[in-house]
């Protein structure tokens, strides 16, 4: 590895590679396919990363053409992705560059008219740019599908083999992903070159179970009490960043609203949100200006914080595939971590589900309250422990109000229309052509030590018709 490379990564604490680098940089140094396998959040980025900004050092790109290529499936994984490159590259002066939906299209063309070495985007504004002829693939050497998987899920699939048939015909793929379905496994014969399966893990089940190092508990709920349980186990002795997941976008701003009310820095992630509005929050929560975020699934996958140490499933998850994602933003790089599941009494079939196919030994949830012993003992909650944070627990806590309010869009009330002033009663909408008049300021005179003195106004009305003042002629 070029020494620059690692001289930027030490400078950053990274020293010891993580078992999946140790078994994909020979191969991947070396321009071999490979398919990584590895858990969530134990190093894929740089295991991929390090071999492509080597390999855009020996040979830059030029205008439009660039060296390398990552594909991602959503714009937070793209962001956090080329943060690693850069971080990486920092010394090697690698270009990078983020493409997603959601932004101008200006700012991105003009990164690629001014050469980029490396383009880490979305599928679906990589073709966009690809047919609008400001991204040029046939001079990529080396192309990453990174979270393939959630690609498949999201039905990027054939636009990323629309992808792939623009790159040049011998070049590198290299295809990571926590989990191979037999699409995956497909696109990978059909487009890989005798490529190398590396998985790294403890045991066969990787790619299917949580991190050992988390905690995982489930109870059994009633929908009215998941409130004031969520906001006891908040305040859990250790809590540091947590994440909740929700359902559906509704259930996500109605649990952030509350958090908020009950003195908690949260906020609310979702698809309804602008994508500004999302980084905003996103970027919050890295720099703990808020310790909550409650998301849907499409902040699942692409937030890399290492030192979350709670999540929690509002809900039940979908499927066992859910669950394991969204446990896997707790437990990173070697961490402890804890994970609570919320059950409600129609979704106990589909939990058992969930549990017989990860063989978690948790299908019989207990029947949990706020006010159980059970609650409080297992996730370390301090007994007499109420549903909303006192001024001096938010202070102590570093949790100033002014904190949250600085994310101001990122509110669960954020993006919704402003109401419209309603008009009085009478008062008539123009319709078609109508007469118009145009009021000068008023003056006023003040006449004083004069009892019928007074202000007097004077108004001086011109009725206009297609611009031109009929009373004067012009």
């Amino acid at each position: 590895m070029m020494p620059e490379i690692a001289d930027a990564l030490e400078a950053e604490g990274i020293v010891a590679p993580f078992p999946i680098q140790t078994l994909a940089l020979p191969l991947a140094l070396g321009g071999a396919d490979i398919i990584g396998q590895a858990r969530t959040g134990t190093g894929k980025t740089f295991a991929f990363g390090l071999p492509l900004l080597q390999r855009s050092a020996a040979e830059p790109g030029v205008a439009q053409r660039p060296r390398c290529l990552v594909v991602v499936p959503t714009r937070e994984l793209a962001i956090q992705v080329a943060a690693d490159l850069e971080t990486a590259g920092k010394r090697l002066g690698t270009r990078i560059l983020t493409v997603y939906g959601g932004r101008a299209y200006e700012p991105q063309i003009k990164g690629l008219r001014a050469g980029v070495d490396v383009v880490v985007g979305t599928p679906g504004r990589l073709l966009d740019l690809q047919q609008q002829r400001h991204l040029d693939l046939s001079h990529t050497d080396a192309v990453v599908l990174d979270e393939a998987d959630k690609m498949l899920d999201l039905g990027f699939l054939p636009d990323v083999e629309r992808i792939l048939t623009l790159a040049p015909e011998h070049r590198q793929v290299m295809l990571f992903s926590a989990t191979m379905p037999s699409e995956i496994v497909t696109l990978s014969r059909n487009y890989l070159r005798q490529p190398t399966h590396v998985r790294a893990g403890d045991d066969d089940d990787t790619d299917r179970l949580p991190a050992s190092a988390t905690r995982q508990h489930v109870y059994r709920t009633h929908a009215l009490d998941k409130e004031e349980m969520l906001a006891r186990l908040l305040q859990a002795e250790g809590r540091g960043l947590s994440m909740v997941f929700c359902q559906t976008k509704r259930a996500c701003d109605k649990v952030a609203a509350s958090l908020t009310r009950r003195g908690f820095a949260a906020a609310a992630v979702h698809g309804d949100l602008g994508q500004g509005q999302r980084e905003r929050a996103l970027r919050a929560f890295r720099n703990g200006k808020i310790d909550v975020l409650v998301a849907t699934d499409v902040a699942a996958r692409g937030l890399d914080v290492d030192d979350v140490t709670h999540v929690v499933n509002y809900e039940c998850p979908d499927d066992e595939k859910t669950y394991v994602h969204r446990v896997g933003r707790t437990g990173r790089a070697g961490r402890t971590g804890t994970a609570v599941t919320f059950i409600d009494w129609q979704e106990v079939a589909r939990w058992r589900l969930i549990n017989a196919a990860l063989s978690l030994d948790l299908a019989d949830p207990p029947e949990t309250y706020s006010t159980s012993d059970h609650f409080f003992t297992d996730l370390d909650i301090p007994a007499g422990t109420k549903g909303s944070l006192a001024k001096d627990q938010r202070d102590r806590a570093g949790l100033a109000a002014e904190d949250v309010e600085d994310i101001g869009e990122t509110s669960p009330t954020a993006g919704r229309p402003k109401r419209r002033r309603s008009r009085s009663r009478g008062e008539s909408k123009p319709r078609g052509r109508t007469e118009t008049t145009a009021t000068e300021p008023e003056s006023q005179e003040t006449a004083s030590g004069s009892s019928g003195g007074g202000a007097t106004r004077r108004r001086r009305r011109r009725r206009t018709r297609g611009g031109v003042d009929i009373a004067s002629g012009n």
